[in-house]
C-alpha cells in the first residue's frame, strides 16, 4: 500500500505532490462510499480520535466528525471554552490528559500559528492541523484543489485568483502552496491593505483590480473579510466600509456576465453574503461551493485513513 511521506498533516508545505495525489486518489474511493445508501466503512474501527478545537468552528469540526464516524472511529470532542484551559491548564496538560484515554489521533484547531507542530514534539499521536491562526489550513486547501480537479479535470495549468482578506487567511496560504505544487498559476487580489508585503516572494501575481483579475482567471476563490482577526469584532480597519469593499471587490452575477466569463466560483465558507459574494451568485451554476462541502468529508476521510494506516505499518 502507498504511504504518505509524513505521519502528521501539519501543512501543505510539508507534503509532496505524490502525497497530494495519494490523498486525492484515496478520496475518490471514499467519495463513492459516502454516496452509497450505507455510508459507513470499518476502516478505523479500532482508532480513537480526539477533536481539539481551541477556536470556534462549525463547518470544519462537523466535517471532521462526520468523516471520522463514516470510518467507524471512536470520537472524543473537546471544546476549549468548556474546558480547564479557562482555569489555567496548559495545552500539554490538557492533551496529556486526553492521551491518557489512549487516543490515537488528534485533529487540532488553535489560534496560535505553529501550535500543532509544538504539540507533535510532546505527544505520540498523529496530528492533523485543522487551522492554526493565520498560518495553514491544509485539509481546506486539499478539498479546494480536489474540487477544481473534479470540475475541470485537472489542476495543472489552471489560473486561480484568490480574492479578499489574504493578510489574515490561512486558507489563502495553504491554497497557494497546494495549487502551485499541482501546477496551477495563482494570483491574489484585494485592497492593498489586505495583501501581505511578502506575498510576491511566494511566486504569485498580485492585482488590486478585481475585473482585471477575473479576466485572467479560470477559477475565482472568494475569501471572507475576517473581522475577528483584524481587531475588534465588526470594526472595519483596513478599508473605509463593507459597502465600498463590496463595490470594489465583491463578486456578483452581473459582474461575471459583464465579463462574459465562464469562471468557476469557490468559497471556503462561511459566506458573508452581500460582502465578498452576492447570494444570487453563491447559489448559481457558476458556484461549486456545495461541492466543496461534500468533497471536504471525502478528503478528510482520506487523510485520516492514510495517517492511521501509516502508523499501523510503522508499528
Amino acid at each position: 500500500m502507498a504511504e504518505l511521506s509524513t505521519r502528521h498533516l501539519m501543512g501543505i508545505k510539508q507534503l509532496t505532490k505524490e502525497d497530494i495525489d495519494l490523498i486525492f486518489n484515496t478520496a475518490d474511493n471514499f467519495k463513492e462510499v459516502i454516496n452509497r445508501p450505507i455510508k459507513k466503512v470499518p476502516s478505523l474501527r479500532d482508532i480513537t480520535i480526539a477533536n481539539l478545537f481551541f477556536e470556534n468552528s462549525t463547518r470544519t469540526k462537523l466535517s471532521f466528525e462526520l468523516a471520522e464516524k463514516r470510518l467507524s472511529a471512536d470520537v472524543i470532542n473537546f471544546s476549549a471554552s468548556a474546558s480547564s484551559l479557562s482555569k489555567g491548564e496548559t495545552l500539554i496538560d490538557t492533551v496529556n490528559n486526553i492521551l491518557a484515554m489512549k487516543v490515537d489521533m488528534v485533529v487540532m484547531r488553535h489560534p496560535n500559528p505553529g501550535a500543532p507542530i509544538f504539540l507533535s514534539k510532546h505527544i505520540n499521536a498523529n496530528i492533523i492541523n485543522a487551522g492554526d491562526g493565520a498560518h495553514e489550513h491544509p485539509t481546506q486547501a486539499l478539498l479546494d484543489a480536489y474540487s477544481i480537479r473534479e470540475k475541470l479535470g485537472q489542476v495543472a495549468g489552471k489560473k486561480v485568483v484568490i480574492v479578499g482578506d489574504i493578510l489574515h487567511s490561512r486558507v489563502a496560504l495553504s491554497n497557494i502552496f497546494c495549487l502551485q505544487k499541482l501546477g496551477a498559476k495563482v494570483m491574489v487580489c484585494g485592497p492593498p491593505t489586505l495583501i501581505p508585503k511578502y506575498i510576491e516572494t511566494l511566486g504569485v501575481e498580485v492585482s488590486y483590480q478585481l475585473d482585471r483579475a477575473l479576466e485572467w482567471a479560470d477559477i475565482a476563490m472568494m475569501l471572507r473579510i475576517q473581522l475577528e482577526r483584524q481587531g475588534k469584532q465588526n470594526e472595519v480597519k483596513y478599508f473605509p466600509s463593507l459597502r465600498e469593499y463590496h463595490n470594489l471587490y465583491g463578486l456578483t452575477l452581473e459582474r461575471l456576465e459583464r465579463l462574459n466569463s465562464k469562471l468557476v466560483v469557490m468559497h471556503p465558507g462561511p459566506i458573508n453574503r452581500g460582502v465578498e459574494i452576492s447570494s444570487e451568485l453563491a447559489d448559481s451554476a457558476y458556484s461549486i461551493i456545495l461541492n466543496q462541502v461534500e468533497n471536504g468529508v471525502a478528503i478528510r476521510m482520506a487523510a485520516l485513513y492514510l495517517l492511521a494506516s501509516s502508523e499501523k505499518i510503522e508499528d
